[in-house]
Parts: structure tokens; sequence; C-alpha cells
């Protein structure tokens, strides 16, 4: 599927862009991979990163504000990946008009793009805080998501779709709860803060995130959004997980923070469908005959949602343990 195409990623020099190259470049033989994105210095640390690869390799100044640069790169691209955006949430409370500009008008450049320029296929990355938003973070997404879906009703003659892959927080990945408590304990700390002592998150590495983005661009018929099914744990397990023993310090949630990660909600359970290893939540609206549901799968049950705190599969302290010898924190 990959083979002699080219593949542009926004916001391509993040621990998601490198880890997909890698992969893509590891597994398949792609014509070209396009790391889009606008900060010159993270291109110059890639690209010495992926010198063995720099034959198969493009970078591309630029920022998905600016329509008319991102057409320029679409030329002769098969398949965008979206993982550009502002993500984090105190950040985006605080500069709500850049938050906007890059997450949602970024988005709709992204499309026209696409749409302009004879891609043929389009996954964007969404997060759990698009779901039943709290913050102005998730708020974003959440439109994101929207006109991603819907850009499938403007598509007409052309051979395109657009879809979405959805998950939460990435385990080891920075601003994230496991660096957090790995710089504490390097500092000596004998007790770890959590802020309630009740919430649970998903387990998902990268190249988990990276092989559905991959199921993505395989299936898509257009307007669906692809969920991993993924075991769930504690942030207390992790805590005794990182530092047996520890004391625990409860600190109180914070502004814009969940107990738990939602992927699916209720409402979307109309159209949900559950397969062997991910979900699919298929659009309500379907505006093309190429965008026709699979539906292979099993139609989940009215008022199904799907949560990291209602999951069946949960990681205990010692599988905690294991997993996180495997995780490589960024930096």
């Amino acid at each position: 599927m990959l083979k002699d195409k080219t593949i542009l990623i926004t916001g391509g020099t993040g621990s998601f862009g490198k880890c997909f190259t890698r992969y893509v470049l590891t597994h398949y033989e792609p014509k070209k991979i396009i790391i889009y994105s606008r900060d010159e210095f993270k291109q110059w640390m890639m690209a010495n990163e992926f010198r063995e690869y720099e034959e198969k390799l493009r970078f591309f100044i630029g920022d998905v504000r600016d329509v008319e640069r991102l057409k320029r790169a679409c030329e002769g691209v098969d398949y965008i990946i979206h993982a550009a955006a502002l993500k984090q949430v105190p950040a985006c409370e605080y500069n709500p008009n850049e938050a906007i500009k890059t997450n949602i008008h970024g988005a709709m450049n992204v499309i026209d793009a696409a749409l302009d320029t004879g891609v043929r296929k389009v996954v964007a990355l969404s997060t759990d805080k698009a779901v039943n938003p709290v913050n102005l973070y998730g708020g974003t997404k959440l439109v994101s998501d929207k006109l991603f879906v819907a850009a499938n009703a403007y598509v007409g003659t052309k051979d395109i779709n657009f879809s979405i892959v959805r998950y939460g927080n990435v385990a080891g990945s920075r601003g994230s709860v496991i660096p957090f408590f790995h710089k504490l304990i390097q500092e000596g700390a004998k007790e770890l803060p959590i802020t309630d002592l009740r919430m649970t998150r998903f387990w998902i590495s990268l190249t988990q995130g990276v092989e559905l983005v991959i199921k993505a661009l395989a299936e898509a018929n257009g307007g669906e959004t692809f969920i991993s099914k993924i075991p769930s744990f504690k942030i207390t397990d992790l805590a005794e997980a990182m530092l047996p023993g520890c004391q625990i310090r409860e600190t109180g949630i914070r502004p814009g923070e969940k107990l738990h990660e939602i992927m699916v909600t209720t409402e979307d359970s109309a159209t949900t469908y559950e397969y062997d290893k991910h979900f699919i939540v298929y659009p309500q609206m379907v505006w093309n005959n190429r965008q026709q549901p699979d539906l292979s799968g099993t139609k989940v049950a009215e008022g199904f949602h799907y949560s990291s705190d209602n999951n069946t599969e949960w990681l205990g302290v010692e599988e905690i343990r294991a997993l996180l010898k495997e995780v490589e924190l960024e930096k």
C-alpha cells in the first residue's frame, strides 16, 4: 500500500512524525516522505538522525496556517498524515487565538490543499480530549475532527478520502505523567503527587499509534474515526510500579484535566462498530457512494461508551513495570 507512495507529515519533526517515518522506512518502500514543519532546527536534527535514509526524505519549512505553502508542499503527494497541532492544555488556554489558528484554521488549510492537489488519502490525528471537551485544546480538536469528517462531502469525483485516528497520551510523551514521575524519582523523591486517586488512563505506545494510522490509510472509505482497543491502568498503580512502596500525595484535579480518558461516547455508540483490535466510529452522514461503511464488525450495544475506567482490559503493577522497560522518554 505504501510502496512507491509519497507521504507528507505535518508536524513531522514531533515524536509521532519521527516514529512514523522510521516505521514506514523500515517496513515499506515509499517513494518519498516529506516532513512539513516550521522549526528549522528540529528539521536539521531529524535529518541527522535519519541520515541513512536521506534519499527518501525531504524537509519542507512551512506552517499549516499558510495554505499556499501547504499546496506547494502537497504537489505530487499521495497521502497526508496531519499531526501538527498546539497540544499543551495550559498554553492553549492562555493563547486561545493561536490554538484556533493552528488547530482549526490549520485543519481547514490541510483539507483545502489536499482537495486542490490530487492527494488520495488524509489521516488526521485526534485525541481523547476532543471527546466531551473540557478545555480549549479539546474544543479545537473536536472542531478539527468535524472538519475532517465533513471534508468527505466536498470530494466530488475526486479519488480522495479523509479519516481520523484517536488515542490519548502516549506512554512517555512530553508533559505526561511517566516522565514527570521519572524526573521526581531521579531527584530522590520518596513521595509522588497524584491529582486524584481515582484517575485512570489508557496505555498506548507510539508504535501502536503509528500502526493504527497505517490501518486507517489501508481501510478508510471516508469519515471514520479509528480507535485502538488498549489496556487501562490506575495512576496509583503506575506510581507503585515506578517507585515501589512510595507515599502518595493527592493534590487535587487541575483545570482542564479529566479523571478518565474517553474514546467513544454514548452518543457515538449509534454508529460505532467493534472489530478484533479496534473500534470504528462511522460518520452519521454519508455524502458519496465510496464512503459507504464496511460494517463487517459487530455493532456495539445501545448506550455503549469506551473510556479508561470501564475498560475490560487492565494492567496491574507488574505488567506496568514490564512495559516501562520499553518506554523511551521524550526529551
